[in-house]
């Protein structure tokens, strides 16, 4: 892989001379999205999909495609890698590179089931992909950044499980940042056939606490008719990060989506997430989680698109805000003409732990059928004064009893993940945010 600044014109030369061996389609719509980051503008506070949001005081030429981090480095990120000790096949990925391999076991992999790397997938089975990897188009506000992921990504996991194949357990993937100002550019792709099932585990860290890093990452589902997939997400890059993060799901009919995120790191991160209900009968969840504490930004933004009748959306986002955190939801639900009968819900709920933190929500409803179950909520509230003085009046630390007021808040959305080891390492990983 080529090694210098993420915006040089040179630089996309050689990523592409690097991958001379992956298909032609993959390659034109590299560079038209290359040719679509540099024509779009950087967005700005006035634009309505980036309300509330801070200035993006940054350069991309601040930071840069690295080489492969050396075989210490790589040991400490694969033995940290760890959320989940029941996953079926495990791939590390250690600033773009691929560092280790869990593979599938030998039946699913005769059943066709595929798991491999971003650049093992593409290579291998272009023509499978080819209606599916790059097209999703984003709506919310970062077009620039998918437009940046699309041209440079060569990390993350593609999976693919055929007509009415069941993996029951876990696949997971580790996507970590090791080097001062390094850029990563993770892409995931879940597509499941007709009847099939499959539930997948990102997890985006960072090895050092306090290098600056830049993330773009992508993440698309695609659920064919009786499908199920259940995507997670657990981002906890560190404090000096900036990350941007667009998934994008279509759900056929009667097929099942569910996705978890739970959002802890970054200095500052945006994650769009935007679902299209594409035939009657289909059925999607959003959960996500988020504490936020120092300066730290989270910047949400949703969009649930009901294009056919009959099918079913449910969204649930809470925050927990410390010391000056501020947290932004913008979310739209979107009923199309047709898309009579459709039930779909937001709720965006905000906790407030400091006087100084701030949490802005705007949920919104776009209906054009007449014959529908739609609605939207948002509430901001703080902890129970009367509660937290009576804790501390038995000695325990206020920003102790904070967090376990907290973690009854976040319980709802801990109870949807399936796996008890998962849910236990998501609450350490929360309580980490109180430190004291």
């Amino acid at each position: 892989m080529p090694i210098g600044p993420i915006g040089d014109n040179g630089l996309f030369d050689q990523f592409i001379a690097s991958h001379s061996g992956e298909n032609a389609w993959i390659e034109k719509r590299r560079k038209a999205a290359w040719n679509q980051f540099h024509e779009l503008p950087m967005p700005r506070k006035k634009d309505e999909s980036w309300r509330f949001a801070s200035r993006l005081a940054f350069e991309f030429n601040d930071f840069k495609l690295v080489e492969q981090p050396d075989a210490t480095t790589i040991g400490k990120v694969v033995e940290r890698s760890n959320l989940n000790s029941s996953a079926l096949a495990r791939l590390v990925f250690a600033d773009n590179y691929l560092v280790h391999e869990d593979p599938l076991s030998m039946d699913l992999q005769t059943k066709g089931v595929v798991f491999e790397s971003f650049d093992q997938a593409v290579q291998k089975h272009g023509g499978l992909l080819e209606q599916y990897l790059f097209r999703e188009e984003a709506h919310l506000g970062s077009e620039k950044f998918v437009a940046l992921n699309t041209a440079l990504s060569n990390c993350g996991g593609v999976v693919y499980v055929p007509k009415g194949v069941v993996v029951d357990q876990p696949l997971l993937v580790y996507h970590w940042a090791t080097k001062e100002n390094v850029a990563v550019f993770p892409h995931t792709l879940i597509i499941a056939e007709e009847g099939a099932s499959v539930n997948v585990i990102d997890v985006y860290q960072s090895l050092d606490s306090d290098a600056p890093a830049f993330c773009a990452a992508s993440g698309n589902i695609y659920a064919e008719a009786n499908a199920q997939v259940m995507r997670k997400c657990v981002q906890n890059w560190n404090q000096s990060t900036i990350s941007f993060q667009n998934d994008a799901t279509a759900v056929k009919k009667d097929g099942v989506t569910k996705t978890l995120a739970v959002n802890l790191g970054s200095k500052r991160a945006r994650f769009e997430n935007q679902v299209r209900m594409a035939e009657p009968g289909s059925h999607a969840t959003l959960y996500s989680l988020t504490v936020a504490q120092g300066d730290q930004e989270f910047d949400q933004r949703t969009y649930q698109s009901h294009d056919a009748p009959n099918a079913v959306s449910d969204l649930l986002y809470k925050n927990a805000l410390l010391d000056n955190s501020r947290t932004i939801f913008s979310g739209m639900i979107n009923v199309a003409k047709d898309a009579q009968h459709t039930d779909a819900y937001q709720t965006n709920r905000n906790l407030l732990l400091s006087p100084e933190a701030d949490a802005n929500s705007l949920p919104g409803l776009e209906i054009q059928a007449n014959d529908v179950k739609c609605s939207h909520g948002a509430t901001t509230g703080q902890l129970d004064p009367d509660e937290l003085f009576y804790m501390m009046q038995r000695g325990i630390h206020k920003r102790t009893a904070q967090q376990l007021m907290v973690f009854g808040f976040f319980e709802e959305v801990i109870e949807k993940f399936d796996n008890e080891e998962i849910k236990n390492n998501v609450r350490e990983l929360v309580q980490s945010k109180f430190h004291l």
